[in-house]
């Protein structure tokens, strides 16, 4: 007979916890800690009855969307030393997970990811950036977890809807071919796939990819869902016991630290598979560290992974420096190791995926929190925060304040174990200002001691047994500096590193290098528009595809480029200055662009979606042929040519004042582009 969901997770829970409690009792020192009886301060951890749940990993997500589509434009060595803050151990960041978006063709935040299938038969497994961001992460930390998730997909799945789960065998063949792809172009494995972020699940369609991991040998590749809210995944797999099965972790979006009743009662692993999303200063560094130990703590979540891994977009895009770190100036080489990073450094250098909770943890009386980790072996890590046989306890420390009263991520003095004859002798570590908190004491087999913290506002302490923590640290980067005021690419390029040019940013449809086989002139190397179709959208996608670039502050420029139609009577291109908005918010885009049709005619208006019309009229254009137009922006006047010769003057554009570079096409069509060159002032 068939075992329940609750009688097999409690034959599994049991077997775990049997072995975890095998490891501590075996461990050269058995783990132990109880709490003096301070007033109002006393905190009791302690391993006899057990171990909590595993531990999995802390993680970041690169993607939904386009978060890091600057870092691989950076120059050697400054790409590579953001590399180390970010994945190399006992550095920076030294994150345990990495979670990367399966480019779909759609707009998911703050740009366009490529999907390695555009259409039917079309396969291209070195598309984007993925690929080269989860090499990289491996090449530091070959235990890193990967995990893939889909935003948007490619609109060929859909048959004419926007919805993926038309024909569940397809949509399962198109996420299967992306793993397959990863281990047989690059060697990856990837360990976790998600279902459709943030979006409705199919539970029929989940046991269908399920089977075709299985027969496609990728037995080892765990199912996450469903990348939401707690619900309703979880009553389903409560329902559905062939769910149940299928399903290894239940993937919670922001769930504020908690869980709810039927997460928990299915005994399945329960992460946070999405947090953060904070501006990352000091406040934001704060929330993260109450998360951290938090989402254990209220929720039993035994993973949590950052939205986004490192800010490496244009800064006006929506969620501006949400990433741990900050590298969105490949042009100047600049970044900055922002506070998140070293925050995570508390729990990621001193833990590893493996390690036990355990089951005393807590909230401090007057604010804060204290989580307590173990690998079984003897190893100990207690972190605590208050944003709201041990040979010694190594001591990180971090204050977030004002910047002459501001620590990141500092050792202190260790806490020494003190001599058997001395068995209630105390240490105890004092901050700036003296307000009690917390009194821990330590007994190790017949011997003991006791410290003291004093915890004030802001803080976080890790105390570990381990001796392998570091704050890793590079030369400082060069300077900030804004993007060039001239700025020229004529996209020659016979074997491009990255399928994308540098600097743009596709906010609807994707652009990439092109080898036009039928011009081997000036011609020969193009950028172009490669979709004809609007994608399985995650959000609102403009009806038009654009790519901007530059600074936001430009207002005064002059933009060239070459272009060329290739769909007869109903095909479009257009160049824009001034433009204003994107991401999930590029339908509203504001700008002046300047548009030419096959159809023999050009328009210039205030907005993407065409609404807002300055002057239109008739012109000698048609398809297949290569033309130059000029947009000169200057103050409140805006005047565009055709070839060199003036087709529109002065035009009043009193609004916006600033604002990006852009090329696009009317529709999804397939359009190029050459020899794009800006000149430019900021307001």
């Amino acid at each position: 007979m068939a075992e329940t969901p609750h009688q097999a997770s409690r034959q599994r829970q049991a077997k775990v916890m049997t072995a975890a409690a095998g490891s501590a009792g075996r461990a050269v020192v058995p783990l132990l800690l109880c709490a003096l009886l301070a007033p109002s301060a006393a905190y009791v951890l302690d391993d006899s009855a057990g171990l909590g749940r595993e531990f999995d990993g802390i993680g970041a997500v690169s993607g939904g969307g386009a978060t890091s589509r600057l870092l691989i434009n950076y120059s050697e060595p400054y790409r590579s030393e953001i590399l180390d803050y970010l994945f190399k151990p006992n550095f920076g960041a030294s994150l345990h997970i990495l979670k990367v978006e399966i480019g779909g063709d759609g707009q998911t935040t703050d740009g366009t990811e490529p999907s390695h299938m555009h259409y039917t038969l079309d396969e291209n497994y070195f598309r984007g950036y993925e690929w080269w961001l989860m090499k990289e992460a491996k090449k530091r930390n070959p235990d890193i977890t990967l995990i893939g998730l889909p935003w948007s997909f490619p609109g060929w799945l859909g048959k004419g809807f926007n919805w993926p789960y038309v024909n569940l065998e397809l949509t399962a063949y198109y996420i299967v071919s992306w793993i397959l792809g990863a281990k047989r172009y690059h060697d990856l494995d990837i360990d976790y796939i998600g279902i459709w972020n943030e979006r409705s699940f199919d539970s029929n369609y989940i046991k269908v990819l399920r089977r075709m991991l299985n027969t496609q040998g990728l037995q080892k590749v765990k199912i996450i869902a469903s990348d939401n809210l707690w619900e309703p995944i979880s009553t389903s797999m409560l329902l559905d016991s062939a769910l149940w099965k299928v399903i290894d972790v239940i993937g919670a979006h922001y769930p504020g630290t908690h869980t709810v009743r039927n997460a928990q009662l299915t005994q399945k692993k329960l992460w946070s598979s999405e947090d953060f999303s904070t501006l990352n200063s000091d406040v934001g560094a704060g929330c993260w560290g109450r998360i951290l130990n938090q989402n254990y703590i209220n929720g039993y979540m035994t993973s949590t992974i950052a939205w986004n891994l490192v800010a490496s977009y244009y800064e006006q895009l929506p969620y501006g420096r949400c990433g741990l770190m900050t590298a969105q100036e490949p042009w100047s080489g600049h970044y900055v190791v922002e506070s998140p990073i070293w925050v995570t450094a508390h729990t990621t250098q001193f833990t590893q995926p493996g390690w036990y909770y355990l089951k005393t943890v807590g909230h401090l009386e007057k604010g804060g929190s204290y989580v307590a980790l173990t690998d079984g072996l003897g190893n100990l890590t207690i972190i605590v925060e208050t944003m709201s046989d041990i040979p010694e306890l190594q001591v990180w420390y971090t204050k977030l304040a004002k910047p002459l009263e501001r620590t990141l991520f500092k050792q202190l003095d260790s806490l020494w174990k003190l001599p058997p004859v001395f068995p209630s002798s105390s240490m105890t570590l004092t901050s700036h200002h003296l307000r009690p908190c917390a009194v821990f004491a330590v007994q190790l087999d017949d011997s003991g001691g006791r410290f003291t913290l004093d915890l004030q506002e802001d803080e976080l302490f890790t105390l570990t047994t381990l001796t392998t923590g570091r704050k890793g640290s590079h030369p400082l980067p060069p300077k900030s500096q804004s993007f060039p005021l001239s700025y020229k690419d004529d996209f020659n390029v016979d074997y491009p590193f990255f399928s994308e040019p540098p600097n743009f940013a596709d906010q609807t449809g994707v652009f990439e290098y092109y080898t036009n086989i039928e011009d081997k002139g000036e011609h020969h190397y193009t950028l172009r528009q490669v979709l004809n179709q609007r994608p399985i959208t995650w959000t609102a996608d403009a009806a038009n595809t654009i790519s901007i670039i530059g600074d936001y502050h430009w207002s005064d420029l002059t933009i060239q480029c070459d272009v060329y139609i290739e769909t007869l009577n109903r095909g479009g291109v257009f160049i824009a200055g001034r433009v204003n908005k994107g991401g999930i918010l590029i339908r509203s885009a504001r700008g002046v662009f300047f548009w030419i049709f096959s159809n023999g005619s050009f328009r210039v208006t205030g907005d993407l979606a065409g609404w807002i019309t300055y002057t239109a009229g008739s012109v000698e254009v048609t398809a297949k042929v290569w033309y130059t137009l000029t947009l000169i922006i200057k103050g409140s006047l805006s005047s565009g040519m055709l070839n060199g010769k003036p087709l529109w003057t002065n035009i009043h554009v009193n609004y916006p004042k600033n604002g990006w570079a852009a090329i696009g096409t009317h529709s999804f069509e397939f359009a190029q582009f050459d020899n794009f060159h800006v000149e430019a002032t900021r307001s």
